[in-house]
């Protein structure tokens, strides 16, 4: 997967806006111009400007319109890319005021998750986002064609082409949630059948190095490159976790700041792995300067998608391109439990082994299970799901002494089945599984 081919030759001016509530340790324009090499473009300027608050008609001031104006012209520019999200109406008169076609952030985004939408869900997700984008919009790509039809059987009231495109769009848009919700549906069906296994899943900024962390500690080898949103679509392999057995361990799509709303709907499906997770992995860059922004925009958008609440660990990745000790121990002052590794050299892996088997050990709980002797269902259950330390009758009871996860124990509602607390302990170790094996693909 290389970057996107047939555009390599636009050049772009890349434009930022600095607002009053957005505060940065990093040049402005730094992501932008990831995200446009991502898309194969070539930057050939950049422009910036500090406002209080937008311009309604442009977005910048008057002064810097006629900036922008001759800087594209003079570096013979193709495009203009903003880094903040643009109107409807803004994009149409900056694209008059500069003579190129203008694009913002969320454009941009659209377009590289287009590029690089491999599987049948990638691409139904990306396509409804865009429609959803465009709809809005619509004005602005029609403004070269008649606005009213005109001929014969067409005379009267007629027609808006315009009309007619939005509900072309409308319906795409119905068809294309009802195809995804499908997915989704199949999705959760997919992820529930391995239910017996327990589950971790990578989630962070983008290009933070979690495919690089999934082929170190599984032995796989997926795709990794340095570049913004390398991966779209779900990875999972199977990991032999040191001192515990088999895990899942799943690669997800990196976060960005300001990931579109249309684009986070859309990868529902997507991210169902993260979602039925018993513990997340949440991986961070190091090395970057912004890495403390990347931290608190990835914690925002699992907030959005209403996983805030889960197990998390906090794995600082890249430490082995830090410049010196100093910069590690700032960022562990103030990530204290965070995890610092290199998943490119190995660096710390063992140590992150050892948390997340700790981490998993926290859900499982040492219980007294009491039913009917007669209840194989019940019986069968715990034999497949848990580890049954004991077991003593009493007058056609059996009281199974029991050690589980809590979301297995959470679906016991078999008549007659009582579960308490094991009197003499609260929680427990799992037993120690095989000895660390190779990758093994999943889904």
């Amino acid at each position: 997967m290389n970057r996107v081919e047939g555009v390599a030759s636009e050049a772009a001016v890349l434009v930022g806006v600095l607002l009053p509530d957005r505060q940065l340790q990093s040049p402005l324009l730094d992501e932008l111009e990831g995200l446009a090499e991502a898309a194969g473009a070539r930057v050939v300027g950049q422009l910036t400007q500090r406002r209080e608050s937008p311009d309604a008609a442009t977005y910048l001031g008057k002064g810097k319109v006629e900036e922008l104006t001759r800087l594209a012209k003079s570096r013979k520019a193709d495009v203009v890319v903003f880094d903040n999200d643009l109107s409807p109406g803004q994009t149409r008169n900056l694209e008059q005021a500069t003579g190129v076609k203008v694009i913002d952030r969320t454009e941009l985004i659209l377009d590289i998750f287009a590029s690089r939408a491999q599987t049948y869900e990638a691409r139904l997700a990306v396509e409804l986002a865009q429609l959803e984008y465009s709809m809005p919009r619509l004005k602005r790509m029609w403004t070269h064609l008649s606005r009213q039809k005109k001929g014969i059987g067409l005379r009267g009231p007629g027609e808006k082409q315009l009309e007619v495109d939005r509900r072309l769009v409308e319906k795409r848009i119905s068809e294309l949630r009802n195809e995804l919700a499908a997915v989704h549906k199949r999705k959760q069906r997919e992820v529930a059948a391995r239910s017996d296994r327990m589950t971790v899943s990578l989630v962070g900024y983008t290009n933070a190095g979690k495919s690089t962390l999934l082929n170190q500690l599984t032995g796989a080898d997926v795709y990794t490159e340095d570049l913004l949103f390398a991966t779209l679509d779900t990875r999972t392999r199977r990991w032999q976790l040191p001192g515990w057995g088999p895990v899942l361990l799943s690669d997800t799509v990196g976060f960005i700041r300001d990931l579109p709303h249309h684009l986070i709907a859309s990868f529902r499906a997507t991210l169902e792995e993260a979602r039925q997770a018993d513990l997340l992995l949440h991986v961070a860059d190091a090395s970057n300067p912004v890495v403390g922004e990347q931290i608190a925009a990835a914690y925002r958008v699992l907030e959005e998608i209403g996983l805030e609440q889960k197990d998390t660990l906090l794995v600082l990745n890249k430490v082995d391109m830090l410049p010196d000790r100093a910069r590690l121990d700032s960022l562990l002052g103030r990530y204290p439990t965070a995890i610092p590794i290199s998943a490119r050299s190995g660096l710390g892996v063992r140590h992150l082994a050892t948390a997340v088997s700790d981490a998993l050990t926290r859900g499982f709980r040492d219980v007294d299970i009491e039913t009917g002797v007669g209840n194989g269902r019940l019986l069968a259950y715990l034999a497949a799901h848990g580890e049954i330390l004991s077991k003593q009758y009493h007058d056609g009871r059996v009281t199974i002494h029991c050690r589980m996860s809590q979301r297995h124990l959470g679906r016991i509602h078999e008549d007659g089945a009582v579960v308490r607390p094991h009197a003499s302990n609260g929680s427990g170790v799992p037993v120690p599984g095989p000895a660390p094996g190779t990758a093994e693909e999943v889904a």
